[in-house]
């Protein structure tokens, strides 16, 4: 059993891979670069894990990935076990934990792992997970060798541009819009007002035919005590810190109640 496996079957990381950090340099830019090596001296190699999401759906106003427990938290706990462990192995060797604020080009990363394909929606897309994965991310000055995979491929099916509301167009991505801070241009506002969703988007998801049958999360934090949808009744008269102290460890917290607020007075044809 080869150390990523066996990270895979200890450590809880539901699919682990590996790549080359020479493979990611040029999808960095240079302030990425030198931001990676003030943390890791001599980054050589990058293990990647998948963190599956999916959880049995129901209706809601919030995305499905931040219905559950936050996912910074439960990928870093997860990786940070698994780092100790590596650390234990190889006490001479630096092992750096990186989940979501990452200078890395983590979907790329992923794919480059043997981990799945990158859809037309950016997206990366695992074989027996769809899309509805976290990536989360070790790099480490040790040498590992890449796992030899076969190439994979998104369908190129347009199915997801199709459905988009803008087309993929990321300047105008509602994900990005839910939670943007300020006020909307009216453009923006109107996006959202039309949007089914108060905080992301899984339209894209939804509709792309390698997503059906994904399997499922096996993750208690993103299994239990899920909120699927949020009122304006439940932020009424919060405070940021109330609002955090409300719903801890949420991935829709960290923006405060303000951009959730103004998106429910919105649908309410409300002026925020």
């Amino acid at each position: 059993m080869n150390i990523v496996d066996s990270l895979s079957v200890s450590r809880g990381l539901c699919a682990c891979g590996v790549c080359g950090y020479e493979a990611l340099q040029p999808h960095m830019t240079e302030a990425q670069r030198r931001g990676l090596a003030r943390r890791i001296a001599h980054p050589r190699t990058v293990i990647v894990a998948l963190f599956p999401y999916l959880a049995p759906c129901a209706p809601g106003n919030l995305s499905l990935y931040a219905r559950g427990r936050d996912y910074h938290a439960v990928a870093t706990a997860h990786l940070e076990a698994a780092a100790q462990a590596l650390r234990a192995a190889h006490p001479d060797c630096s092992f750096l934990v990186l989940a979501d604020d990452s200078p890395l080009p983590e979907v790329y990363a992923a794919a480059c792992a043997g981990l799945g394909c990158i859809g037309e929606n950016g997206l990366l897309i695992h074989p027996v997970y769809g899309s509805y994965v976290f990536i989360g991310t070790i790099v480490t000055d040790l040498a590992l060798p890449a796992q030899a995979h076969a190439p994979a491929s998104c369908l190129s099916c347009g199915a997801c541009r199709r459905a988009c509301p803008v087309g993929l167009d990321k300047s105008l991505c509602l994900s990005a819009l839910t939670q943007q801070g300020g006020i909307l241009t009216e453009e923006q506002a109107a996006l959202v007002r039309a949007h089914p969703l108060i905080w992301g988007c899984d339209t894209c998801q939804l509709v792309c035919p390698m997503n059906r049958g994904a399997a499922q999360t096996t993750e208690p934090a993103f299994l239990q005590g899920q909120i699927c949808s949020l009122s304006l009744a439940d932020l009424d008269g919060l405070t940021r810190r109330q609002f955090t102290q409300k719903y801890p460890d949420r991935a829709f917290t960290w923006r405060g109640p303000a951009p959730l607020r103004r998106n429910l007075m919105l649908k309410q044809g409300d002026t925020p």
